[in-house]
């Protein structure tokens, strides 16, 4: 089958949701939806009463009818929950995760998938965080069980992730070294003792996402597996950022300096011989078309999804980022100190979101997701956890540095609200949403046709299939 010219990227949490995944994949190209944090929006989706009933009717699916109803009757409130009460909490990611949790995470990643792929035979990935490691393989397990064609992963070098592919695949255990301060971990996990009637499972195709050639090679030569291609990203890619080579620096605006050292030699990296796609502002016919020229299989595109009317983003902010993008009054800050990972983050500079001090600094510090959390080892031996966006006295209680906490945000409960499922506290405090886009987001109003208020999925793929129907290859 021929690889899909279009990647349309994983963005976020459920930005990149199963309705914009089925959208583009029914047209062809790879819809990907996003796993990241996948488990509490589950749980969240069916404590608002499970809206359209989609939740359920992908529960229906699961292999395990007794798990998909433990983790229904769990969080399942019939009509919704009252405005202005809490979300239930869940237990926080953990690298020995509890029964409960581990049953979460197999089952939002399968319904995510099989919502995406229910009623057609196009392709549909997941894209999954390197840097968020304790939920990576009953991630990874749930999406296979709804038979996700690709798997999609950056923020890191996901070398072991091609294993544990082949593993599941053969319905055998697989193992994952998480990177510990002072040390590693290796989380294990055996279908045989989540499932107890083996299945087959196809194994997905692998795209790493890298940053340079280097890293391509090192991925094709010492992966535990096979790689299948890659996506090549650039530094106006929306979300984490690959850092500069050698020592950041910041120019007068406070955003890291990149250099001739950071853009990728596709020379090099065409030389590899697999497949690859071009990532960061390629969201135009002519980028697409330049891309299929210099050898690529196509485009990965992100923002100009993020902000179609399928995506996840909640309906009032996508609203806003659209009118302020027409009005040419919007920009995206890369920001070195955001996010908790140390990587640098696209933030988008949006009214009313905790890109605005006021907002960011009346927001109290705490931690109650923790997907960004770093694992530490303790002097006794056990693993705790930190995140460096969590209150500054526990996280230099825990072992932590002062300085790693200057400028950092709660990225996991602002990416929550972004998709309208942000916590209300106790106290009445909500959570503010944190946007975050690539560079095209300051022009992404362009997908707009005359006298509309918003475009659809389709809307891009057309527009961008006009670059791969324009092509003139010169010999």
């Amino acid at each position: 089958m021929a690889e899909p010219k279009i990647i349309q990227g994983g963005m976020g949490v459920a930005v990149s949701n199963w309705r914009l995944a089925r959208a583009v994949s029914t047209l062809g190209q790879m819809g990907v939806i996003s796993g990241t944090a996948i488990d509490v929006v589950l749980a969240r989706r069916l404590q608002l009463g499970d809206e359209g009933g989609h939740m359920r009717r992908a529960l229906d699916a699961f292999p395990d009818p007794e798990m998909a109803a433990r983790v229904w009757n769990r969080y399942f409130v019939p009509f919704g929950k009252a405005s202005g009460k809490p979300f239930k909490s869940k237990p926080l990611p953990n690298i020995t995760p509890s029964q409960d949790l581990l049953e979460l995470i197999v089952v939002a990643n399968f319904a995510e998938v099989w919502l995406a792929k229910e009623g057609h035979d196009g392709v549909v990935g997941i894209n999954l965080l390197e840097k968020i490691q304790a939920p990576t393989l009953p991630s990874l397990f749930g999406a296979m069980l709804a038979g996700v064609d690709y798997v999609l992963m950056g923020a890191g070098i996901p070398r072991q992730v091609p294993a544990v592919l082949d593993r599941f695949a053969e319905w055998q255990p697989a193992e994952y070294r998480v990177d510990v301060h002072g040390g590693e971990i290796t989380a294990r996990l055996d279908p045989a003792e989540v499932l107890a009637t083996p299945m087959r499972l196809k194994r997905p195709k692998f795209l790493p996402i890298i940053t340079s050639a280097t890293l391509a090679q090192t991925l094709a030569r010492k992966s535990t597996g096979r790689v299948d291609g890659f996506i090549v990203e650039g530094k106006t890619a929306g979300g984490h950022n690959a850092p500069p080579r050698g020592p950041l620096q910041l120019d007068e605006q406070g955003e890291p300096i990149y250099g001739p050292r950071d853009v990728p030699d596709l020379a090099a990296i065409r030389e590899i011989g697999l497949p690859f796609w071009l990532a960061g502002s390629y969201a135009d016919p002519d980028k697409l078309r330049e891309a299929l020229d210099t050898g690529a299989a196509g485009i990965q595109v992100g923002t100009a999804f993020a902000f179609c009317e399928e995506s996840g983003i909640a309906p009032e902010l996508k609203d806003r980022v659209l009118k302020a993008s027409a009005a040419r009054q919007l920009n995206v800050f890369t920001d070195p100190l955001a996010s908790p990972t140390g990587f640098p983050f696209k933030v988008g500079q949006v009214e009313g979101t905790l890109s605005e001090r006021p907002i960011y600094e009346s927001r109290p510090r705490l931690c109650d997701l923790g997907y960004l959390r770093q694992p530490y080892q303790k002097e006794d031996g056990t693993i705790g956890y930190r995140c460096a966006a969590e209150p500054v006295e526990d996280y230099l209680a825990k072992g932590g540095k002062i300085e790693d906490t200057v400028g950092r945000k709660c990225v996991c409960n602002g990416l929550m609200a972004t998709i309208g499922l942000g916590q209300t506290r106790k106290d009445g405090y909500k959570e503010a949403a944190l946007v975050t886009a690539g560079d095209e987001v300051a022009t992404v109003a362009r997908f707009l046709k005359p006298g509309q208020a918003s475009y659809s999925a389709k809307d891009v793929v057309e527009r961008l299939l006009q670059g791969a129907a324009s092509r003139v290859t010169v010999a």
